[in-house]
């Protein structure tokens, strides 16, 4: 299977406010970034989308390395938390509602597809890609 490196970033100005979203995709040599964004939204649902795009643009399984300073979806996706909402029917296990199951359920059948790996890195730190992920998000947020 071939080896795609997907890092991605989510921005909102306010929560909820007008929200960005960036990814940038790397297979060997080649890159491909995306980029877009919401009126009204939130940080999460960006962060959520973000990577929601980006498996998208895949048309056949990979393993796929995603990088993400999101504790809330590499925690959600790595450690099983989302798929628990799930089986749960969306609630946490409090039993309070999870959030942004619409996202949550479109991320988690996109994941199905793929061999994924997932990696918190430190937002605003010195990896290159994430911090041209958010800057597309930011300028995505901004367009609002």
């Amino acid at each position: 299977m071939k080896t795609v490196t997907i890092y991605t970033d989510g921005a909102c100005s306010g929560n909820p406010g007008p929200g960005g979203w960036g990814a940038v995709l790397r297979y060997q040599d080649v890159e491909k970034e995306l980029s877009g964004g919401e009126a009204e939204t939130t940080n999460n649902r960006m962060e959520l989308t973000a990577v929601i795009r980006a498996l998208e643009c895949l048309n056949q399984s990979c393993v796929v390395e995603l990088y993400s300073d999101s504790k809330y979806v590499i925690d959600a996706l790595s450690l099983g938390w989302a798929k628990g909402w799930q089986a749960r029917g969306w609630k946490k296990p409090d039993k309070k509602p999870a959030l942004n199951p619409d996202l949550w359920q479109q991320l988690l059948e996109l994941t199905e597809r793929h061999e994924m790996r997932y990696h918190w890195v430190k937002g605003h730190a010195d990896n290159p890609y994430n911090n041209r992920c958010d800057q597309l998000a930011v300028a995505e947020s901004r367009k609002f």
